[in-house]
């Protein structure tokens, strides 16, 4: 009876740990894109792309984790200010420092000797703003979590989630990968894009909660439609369609609230 009673203790308290379970797997998606990225240094000059390319995939493995530990938290109902901390933790290494680690080695290996210093420092500085931002981001998520504050819409964040910065980034890398893009000059423009997404990050115009979105859909048969329609562009257009849809997943916030604007001088 003894024996029973501890089995049923153990069993209810294991869905605890399957969201911690999912955060930690995501934390360690970022630092192995971290890791892997440092490997282009000892890679074939001709495919350091591929090198990048293979992270921004571990960079976008975390994002599946990540979606998944807060639907596994409220499942369970494992909800916890223990969770949120681990989340955000998590999302700083994968979606903070992760991007902007590759960000700063791509550019290095891709224009190797030729930039100057003050280049160099520019470069730090742009994906500097990245990780800041970020940091700030998650930290102003935690102290509103903690504090139960709800804002506005719960299907909408106050500027972009870090998530959706880092796809971006990711999306910058496979494009490059896949297109005659002339590297030198691309090298120069992604840091900084890099540091605007930062600042969207941290700025308070409204993105749509993408994964609330997707779990969603079925309720719904024009938003059925609509990822019926993305899923035909991605798989037609593949990495030129799926650099679309981020792309305007990107601008969609600033479009959003200039219309919201517009709107309310209107009114």
């Amino acid at each position: 009876m003894k024996k029973k009673l501890l089995l049923s203790d153990k069993t209810k308290h294991f869905p605890r740990f399957v969201p911690n379970l999912l955060t930690i797997c995501n934390s360690l998606c970022g630092f192995a894109a971290i890791l892997y990225t440092l490997q282009v240094y000892r890679s074939d000059p001709e495919d350091v792309l591929g090198v990048f390319c293979v992270s921004a995939i571990m960079i976008f493995s975390a994002m599946i984790f990540d979606a998944f530990d807060g639907l596994a938290a409220r499942a369970l109902n494992a909800a916890s200010v223990h969770g949120i901390q681990m989340d955000s933790l998590s999302d700083m290494v994968t979606f903070g420092v992760a991007p902007a680690v590759v960000v700063v080695v791509m550019t290095d290996s891709l224009r190797d000797g030729v930039m100057g210093p003050l280049q160099i420092a520019a470069v730090y500085l742009l994906c500097s703003v990245y990780i800041g931002c970020a940091a700030l981001r998650l930290a102003t998520y935690n102290v509103h979590a903690m504090s139960a504050e709800k804002k506005g819409d719960p299907a909408w964040f106050s500027g972009m989630p870090s998530p959706g910065a880092a796809a971006a980034i990711c999306v910058a890398v496979f494009f490059a990968h896949d297109t005659a893009l002339p590297v030198e000059k691309f090298a120069f423009v992604l840091p900084v894009y890099t540091a605007i997404l930062g600042l969207l990050m941290v700025s308070r115009i409204p993105y749509i909660h993408a994964g609330r979105w997707l779990f969603s859909v079925r309720k719904s048969r024009k938003k059925m439609l609509i990822l019926a329609i993305l899923i035909v562009i991605a798989a037609a257009f593949r990495t030129s369609g799926i650099a679309a849809i981020v792309t305007a997943y990107v601008l969609s916030g600033p479009l959003t609230g200039l219309f919201g604007i517009i709107r309310s001088k209107n009114l």
